[in-house]
Formats: C-alpha cells, structure tokens, sequence
C-alpha cells in the first residue's frame, strides 16, 4: 500500500489534563518546558495563568484544563509548559499551554484518526481536529489554532505585549 503522499503519518506530541490524552501536531511545538514562574497579568480571563519569560521573550500561558472546563491544574513535578505556535489574524505567535504531564511523541496515520465526536465530549467539538486511535485508546487530538477565539487570542497578544507593570 503506497501512501500518497497527501495521507502521510503525522507525528503528534500527547499530554494528559486530568485523565485524558491530548494530542498537538507536532509541527506546532516548538518546545516542552518545566514549569516556571507565571507572572499574573491583571484584568485576564481566569483561563489566561499570566505570561513567562522565555530567553527574553515574554510568551502568555494558558490553562488548557480552565478552558475545557476542567479544575484548575494543579502544579505537580510533571507538570509542563508546552510552547506552541499559533495563528492570530494570520500572524504566527507562541503560546505557553498548561498540561499536568507530557507522555510521548506519536505516529498517526490518516486512517487512525477519526473526525471529532458530535456528542458525548465536555470539549467543543470545533476544538478538535480528530481522534486518533491508539493501542485501543482514544487521543483528542486538537487544533490548537481554534481553541481559542480570536478575541481571547487578542488578549493573550495583548498580555504578550504588555510592558511589565511596576508594583
């Protein structure tokens, strides 16, 4: 079976929130780092941690748990920050995500992935780009880009750029 090449694996970074198992595109990882410390950033929605210092860029850091309706994560020494690139209005900018531990990198091939469920999901189904099939288990894999409205991409932007607050 010659794969042609438009269904090629695609590799896919999986980490858990509570009991789940999430998937990104591995394309869109840029790095996995050990929690840090987050500055808070006033007047942010509770989903929004506040934003971290990476090598003198300042890089928001969201709560994938708060966002799907999930507790709080809850800092433990698995605990990571995921640095992703995302698309806002078609300009490409890093976005630190939350995730209570990072499991592996994975091989997915088209005919694994399933489309997302209509139902049955605490997730909004937009968020999801598939369900990937593995060793009988089920990875949501999610489309970063959509997670999160343009509005709120605006006010992670925004955090990005703000000068630091003195106080």
């Amino acid at each position: 079976m010659g794969a042609t090449g438009v269904e090629q694996a695609a590799q896919y970074l999986t980490f858990r929130l509570g009991e789940e198992v999430f998937a990104l595109d591995i394309t869109q990882v840029r790095e996995v780092l050990d929690y840090t410390a987050i500055t808070r950033v006033p007047r942010m929605p509770e989903f929004m941690r506040g934003v971290i210092n990476l090598r003198g860029s300042v890089v928001p850091v969201v709560d994938l748990r708060l966002k799907f309706g999930m507790a709080l994560t809850e800092r433990t020494v698995n605990t990571c920050i995921i640095i992703a690139e995302v698309a806002i209005e078609g300009e490409r900018t890093l976005l630190g995500a939350l995730a209570d531990s990072v499991q592996e990198v994975i091989d997915l091939e088209a005919g694994q992935i399933e489309p997302p469920p209509r139902l049955g999901t605490s997730i909004n189904a937009q968020f999801i780009r598939g369900m990937g099939k593995r060793d009988e288990r089920f990875v949501i894999i999610l489309d970063v880009d959509r997670v999160f409205s343009n509005d709120e991409l605006t006010l992670v932007q925004a955090a990005g750029a703000a000068p630091e607050a003195a106080g």
